[in-house]
């Protein structure tokens, strides 16, 4: 496809801030679809091609987000404007600019006081988003499909139940195809902290995938640092806020590539 202004996402609202939006939900929309610029923008006497072509797409999708972040995150609304003397908060108020992490929560407070729930709720979503690597998204996807996964901490046997070596090695990752399969505990740590998944209880329907997991390298190497090693087994999968991240943020037809 290519960008003019007849094919150009339209919609019903208007003024400076909400064209601003409009522009970002397009560069978002081009990302998703594939969608080109083309030879014809709504630029009269502008021609591009090849590799000049391909430049400015790509300064317009990175301006575009760059602008977005500005006028959505008020985090980076008030840390950008650390170095002035003062800075709007988004309501029209001057607040030192000193203090950006008191104008973010303020900014953050304003913003509670017009948001809907759907509003609320897609801005919540938005934000564990921005948060998760590659990895993890690949994981999250894996564990969509509502599958359980094994999960095994190695501990030192010892009175109260001794350090814990290795915190949830597991083979989601592997199934995943992540890229660095040894950070697969610290993703799990992470999306269990973003509530994404809950660590449960040992499942005996997954005996036979312990065995194999208590065989890779990173639990054995745990295993043979500790003295008296024990090995804890518990299981992975999707919490019910994952599930309605998952349903929120799914993206389709991409997922059947993992």
């Amino acid at each position: 496809m290519w960008l003019t202004s007849e094919n150009l996402p339209s919609s019903p609202e208007g003024g400076d801030e909400n064209l601003l939006r409009r522009a970002g939900r397009f560069a978002g929309w081009a990302a998703r679809t594939g969608f080109t610029i083309g030879k014809r923008l709504p630029l009269p006497g502008l021609e591009l091609a090849g590799a000049g072509l391909r430049q400015v797409e790509r300064q317009v999708l990175t301006g575009l987000r760059r602008r977005l972040d500005e006028v959505d995150d008020p985090y980076v609304v008030a840390l950008s404007a650390a170095g002035a003397e003062h800075a709007p908060n988004g309501t029209g108020e001057l607040v030192p600019a000193r203090e950006p992490l008191r104008a973010a929560m303020k900014e953050l407070l304003d913003r509670s006081v017009g948001f809907g729930r759907e509003q609320a709720r897609e801005y919540l979503y938005a934000t564990v988003l921005r948060q998760l690597t590659p990895d993890e998204a690949r994981i999250i996807a894996t564990l969509a499909t509502g599958t359980a996964f094994p999960v095994i901490d190695v501990t030192e046997r010892g009175f109260g139940g001794g350090r814990t070596i290795l915190r949830n090695a597991s083979t989601v990752g592997k199934a995943a195809g992540v890229t660095l399969a040894d950070e697969v505990p610290g993703y799990l740590a992470r999306l269990a902290g973003f509530g994404l998944v809950e660590l449960d209880d040992e499942s005996a329907e997954l005996e036979s995938q312990y065995e194999i997991l208590a065989t890779e390298d990173l639990v054995r190497a745990a295993a043979k640092s500790a003295r008296r090693a024990r090995l804890v087994r518990r299981t992975v999968r999707l919490s019910r806020f994952g599930i309605r991240f998952w349903a929120a943020c799914d993206p389709g037809e991409w997922t059947r590539v993992l």
